[in-house]
């Protein structure tokens, strides 16, 4: 019995954790937009004057606040990592290691691009929802460039058996043979971070 639930339990945390790490690699679309149009905290807040103050600010501390939002739920991602499931990688079990930080940001810049090009609401709301989805299902890299900013770096690994692997650690590998983890955490099939 004690063994099914804890598999449920991590199930759920699984599924919790990916739609965090989901909305943080997405939410820079979002804030690109509110940059783009120069909504800032006094335009969401104008219907309530008692933070009427808000609207003074100057708009640069609008945008650091919205920045960070995505930063503080990606430091909680990385807190939240240690209930995922865990593996390890022994000695032998990596055959290549590429460096990855500069790979997948061409693509993630992709995402300002389309930000910038979106005009209103329901076109921020589809797009939104649509790449969110995406990202969720696509069992894909969970490339979020704000893990850069608490030192983790991207991996591509791969294995002995062929598949690749995308680690997220604080560690700098560089050859194969550094690549002895005895515990990381299962993010999905493809993806694992590393805690210090």
């Amino acid at each position: 019995m004690y063994p099914v639930l804890a598999h449920r339990r991590r199930a759920i945390v699984n599924i919790l954790f990916r739609l965090l790490l989901t909305f943080n690699a997405t939410s820079l679309l979002v804030i690109v937009f509110f940059v783009q149009k120069k909504y800032t905290l006094g335009y969401f807040l104008q219907f309530y004057p008692q933070v009427g103050f808000l609207s003074d600010w100057h708009p640069f501390i609008s945008y650091f606040l919205y920045l960070m939002i995505p930063v503080l739920l990606t430091g909680l991602s990385i807190l939240l990592s240690r209930g995922l499931s865990t593996d390890d990688f022994q000695e032998g079990d990596a055959v290549s290691i590429e460096h990855a930080n500069n790979s997948f940001l061409p693509s993630y810049l992709g995402y300002f691009f389309v930000a910038l090009s979106i005009s209103s609401w329901s076109s921020l709301f589809f797009v939104y929802s649509v790449l969110f989805i995406f990202t969720f299902l696509s069992q894909a890299l969970y490339f979020n460039p704000l893990f850069l900013v608490f030192r983790y770096e991207f991996y591509s690994i791969q294995t002995k058996g062929g598949a690749c692997i995308f680690l997220i650690s604080k560690y700098k590998y560089k050859t194969p043979r550094q690549i002895v983890i005895p515990q990381v955490f299962r993010i999905n099939d493809y993806t694992f971070i590393e805690r210090k």
